[in-house]
C-alpha cells in the first residue's frame, strides 16, 4: 500500500501529462496578443487556418 502511495503522489509531483514541444510554445499565446481569453479561444477556433484552430482547441482543452 506504502509503494502505491508514493507512485500515486509522483505521479501528481510530474504534473499533468501535457507535452509542448518548446518550438511551439506561446504561439497561440502571440496570437491572441498575449492573453489567452475565451473570446480569443472563441476567435481561434472560427479561424480558416487549420493550425490555429487546433491550437485554439488545445486551449480550450488545457483550461479544462
Amino acid at each position: 500500500m506504502n509503494e502505491e502511495l508514493k507512485a500515486k503522489l509522483q505521479y501528481l509531483k510530474n504534473g499533468s501529462g501535457i507535452h509542448i514541444k518548446k518550438k511551439n510554445r506561446g504561439k497561440f499565446t502571440d496570437y491572441c496578443g498575449g492573453k489567452v481569453t475565451s473570446a480569443c479561444i472563441a476567435r481561434g477556433k472560427a479561424s480558416s487556418n487549420p493550425t490555429i484552430r487546433k491550437r485554439a482547441t488545445f486551449a480550450a482543452n488545457a483550461r479544462k
